[in-house]
């Protein structure tokens, strides 16, 4: 995501956040069927603007210091990427120093009291009701819009151009070694989502997720669900990284990137632990739910990186 809202202002390019979009629309499709099922139920979270708002913000000015927002930074990990690590290393270091313990207070982070006026008001209901009619609609309004007004264009253009839509002339080539068409992604990511969504009774997220290995180191308390996500992204990473001959451990070339992607890292885990989740909780685990919350969240982290991507990218040339 660091890279899909970065790269609409700094190269014009739209492909990544396209992938996004579809991936909202089919996670849409994909927890509303699964309510009707009765299989799961929804879990939007109730709206705490400051929180929100200072969460996203924080958030989203720490993924492009960090060079990748929580699930990029966890897969970079994998890819042997160093500098990534040490933005894991912020991101838990961030998280931990502003989460509150509730049951123990005097383990809660010096930045617990910041995180606490932040999340103390709140409008509307601390528990609303999602609607799963209104997600589906949605959600398959968007991929009929998606598809009128993205896709039946790319199909014209590849039949006159005499191109098939997918190539699949060698399948391990194309997919282990080759990036994915964007709707390609974009679906592959909503399915796998809404069945982690499904398997884990609602955990999706990252920083949760590294906040737990943190915990179980410290206190040899088992890794649940979120701390599992992790290591699973990383060896997925890897795996994907060595079969496409890519997997190299690599170090940043000057000191201040490493300082840069720390400090970008503890400014996500900052911001998450604020709003209540990362740019996977909110992004993809509450927008699709239609929750007030991750949808200003959401935007919040969309304007951060852009802030940041400006001053660090575009600032000096203007």
């Amino acid at each position: 995501m660091n890279s899909a809202f970065r790269d609409i202002i700094l190269l014009k390019e739209f492909k990544l956040a396209k992938a996004v979009l579809v991936s909202l629309a089919v996670l849409m499709i994909g927890f509303a069927l699964f309510v009707f099922g009765d299989v799961i139920t929804l879990a939007p979270k109730g709206f705490k603007p400051w929180s929100a708002i200072v969460g996203g913000l924080v958030f989203g000015i720490g993924m492009v210091l960090a060079a990748g927002c929580a699930s990029g930074t966890t897969y970079r990990v994998g890819e042997g990427m160093m500098g990534s690590f040490v933005a894991a290393i912020g991101l838990t270091t961030g998280a931990m120093m502003t989460f509150s313990n509730k049951a123990i207070p005097a383990l809660s982070g010096i930045l617990s009291v910041a995180k606490s006026d932040l999340q103390h008001v709140l409008i509307g209901d601390k528990t609303p009701t999602g609607n799963a009619l209104l997600m589906l609609i949605v959600g398959l309004v968007g991929i009929v819009l998606m598809f009128i007004f993205w896709g039946l264009p790319a199909i014209k253009k590849k039949r006159e151009a005499n191109e098939p839509m997918i190539k699949t002339e060698n399948l391990v080539d194309s997919t282990f070694k080759k990036a994915y068409p964007w709707w390609v992604t974009g679906i592959l990511i909503g399915i796998i989502l809404t069945a982690g969504y499904v398997a884990s009774n609602g955990v999706i997220g990252i920083t949760g997720g590294w906040m737990d290995i943190d915990t179980w180191l410290l206190t040899k308390d088992s890794v649940m669900w979120a701390g599992f996500i992790i290591f699973g992204i990383i060896i997925g990473a890897f795996a994907g990284a060595y079969l496409a001959g890519e997997f190299k451990f690599r170090v940043p070339k000057d000191g201040f990137t490493i300082v840069k992607q720390f400090i970008g890292g503890g400014l996500m885990g900052f911001g998450a632990v604020v709003a209540m989740g990362c740019n996977i909780t909110n992004i993809l685990g509450g927008v699709p739910q239609l929750s007030l919350h991750s949808i200003v969240t959401g935007v919040c982290i969309v304007f951060g990186s852009w802030i940041a991507a400006y001053l660090l990218f575009m600032w000096r040339k203007d």
